[in-house]
């Protein structure tokens, strides 16, 4: 048995490694951990340390040993030092789409626009911009796709201005987007992910106190199923809630990657000056099960965690 690292991955620049995604490239063999580089060591004021942010890269080629590679180059569209934040990646013949929030500049608070932008690629470094998505507001982050059973794609993202609830958008190429509405109303919230797991479409969203779930049979009616990653775990960096997450699903697998602060101070608010060694953040995984009625995760659980080869992965989920 092979237990997977804790913490899985830590920025070695900064130390901020949040918002993951993990998905296969094809083109180098290997799995890519594409992430939010917070520049938790920047000592500005306010929202300093999280805005500014650009997308690290990590690779391995199992899920072990993960490989910092860098930062993705080529996305700046306009001048200056902006920020780059939670970045979505799939593939459709041939071709990485990347959806990324985007804030012009490096803001010492939240009160900015926010877009989400779509970026292609053939090789994952190379980059090459295609639009700024028309979507339900101009404070939209956190996009997450998905191919529909029907055919064509559905977009959810955090709706800033509209209580922070996840919205969603229809696309029959990835290239034009259709916004339809909110799909989760359930108090504020952010990082929607959805995927298909044990015969059932599963949302999980991060509210800020562990992961909602979400069970629906046609990727569109969702049903409230609780909380996981809700209460510490016991492995090193582990011992605070699950931040943002992203699900990989391998046969009847389902890995969950996710972020954690250390634990804050008795008494600490948001938004009060905070040690930086405070804000740090490290990557995780834990397994997911389900019974196709609920869903749950042990963080502590001991389980043999390998990531095969990837191509037959993309496959089945372009």
């Amino acid at each position: 048995m092979r237990l997977p690292e804790a913490p899985l991955f830590n920025d070695p620049i900064y130390n901020g490694a949040a918002d993951p995604v993990v998905i296969w490239n094809k083109y180098e063999q290997q799995w890519w951990m594409v992430y939010t580089q917070r520049m938790q060591s920047a000592p500005g004021p306010g929202t300093t340390p999280i805005h500014g942010s650009r997308l690290g890269v990590a690779s391995s080629a199992d899920g072990h040993d993960w490989l910092y590679r860098g930062e993705l180059e080529g996305l700046e569209f306009e001048h200056g030092h902006n920020t780059f934040w939670a970045p979505e990646i799939i593939y459709h013949e041939d071709t990485y789409h990347m959806y990324v929030s985007y804030v012009q500049g490096m803001p010492v608070n939240w009160n900015r626009p926010r877009t989400i932008i779509h970026y292609t690629s053939r090789d994952m470094w190379t980059w090459h911009i295609e639009s700024k998505l028309d979507l339900s507001s101009e404070r939209v982050i956190d996009a997450c796709v998905a191919p529909l059973p029907q055919g064509g794609y559905r977009m959810w993202y955090k709706d800033e201005m509209n209580h922070s609830h996840s919205y969603y958008a229809d696309s029959d190429d990835l290239y034009h987007w259709e916004c339809r509405g909110c799909a989760i109303d359930l108090d504020g919230h952010e990082g929607p992910n959805v995927f298909k797991f044990k015969g059932a479409w599963w949302m999980v969203a991060d509210f800020w106190r562990g992961q909602g779930v979400f069970r629906s049979d046609d990727c569109l009616n969702w049903e409230h199923k609780g909380f996981i990653l809700d209460k510490p775990g016991k492995r090193e960096d582990d011992h605070s809630i699950g931040n943002h997450a992203d699900v990989v699903v391998i046969g009847d697998e389902a890995y969950i990657f996710y972020f954690t602060h250390p634990p804050r101070p008795e008494g600490w608010k948001s938004g009060m000056p905070i040690d930086p060694a405070l804000k740090r953040t490290s990557i995780q995984v834990a397994r997911l099960h389900s019974d196709g009625k609920t869903l749950t995760c042990d963080r502590d659980e001991v389980f043999d965690f390998v990531l095969p080869n990837g191509d037959k992965y993309l496959e089945i989920n372009r």
